[in-house]
């Protein structure tokens, strides 16, 4: 579970009631399709004709150029999800984060979920350890727009405990 019950106003954009901008929202998908992405190659590893998770990043993206619209990239979000269904430890973990990277255009704060699954897909890798996830959370902060960092960065204080400790870096 990496959505808090109550929705941060930040995180919801100003046409649903909240303060985030569409261009924020924007860059929110691109900053969730870059962290799954610099972990994908976990899962291509284990299963090289796979898709899924490589076109829900892909998707992302394209939802934010204005390509597709918000119901392709966040089916394309669960189609990821889907295959990570029978895989365990990195593999599996990295098609999460491409999952909740392509549910970004539905839901801004799922953000944090493509972050967190990177952290935890780079944790799993056979012989990696908790720096190698605090490196990746590193990582992903130096690629923040400066537009958005202190936004993300504050939603990962609050939601730290929800996504399993791993924005202690």
């Amino acid at each position: 579970m990496i959505l808090s019950k109550v929705r941060d106003p930040r995180l919801v954009t100003i046409r649903r009631g909240g303060s985030l901008t569409d261009a924020d929202h924007h860059l929110l998908a691109l900053w969730a399709a870059d962290c799954a992405e610099h972990v994908l190659p976990l899962f291509e590893a284990a299963r090289p004709d796979d898709p899924r998770p490589r076109q829900a990043i892909d998707a992302a993206r394209a939802w934010v150029r204005g390509e597709v619209r918000m119901m392709e990239a966040r089916a394309a979000g669960g189609h990821a999800m889907g295959a990570a269904k029978d895989l365990r430890g990195a593999p599996r973990h990295a098609a999460y984060a491409a999952g909740q990277a392509g549910a970004v255009a539905h839901v801004a704060a799922h953000d944090l979920g493509a972050a967190a699954y990177a952290i935890k897909a780079a944790r799993a890798v056979e012989g990696e350890s908790d720096e190698t996830g605090r490196h990746e959370c590193q990582w992903q902060r130096e690629q923040l727009p400066p537009e958005i960092r202190a936004l993300v960065l504050d939603d990962q204080r609050l939601r730290n405990d929800l996504c399993w400790s791993v924005f202690d870096c």
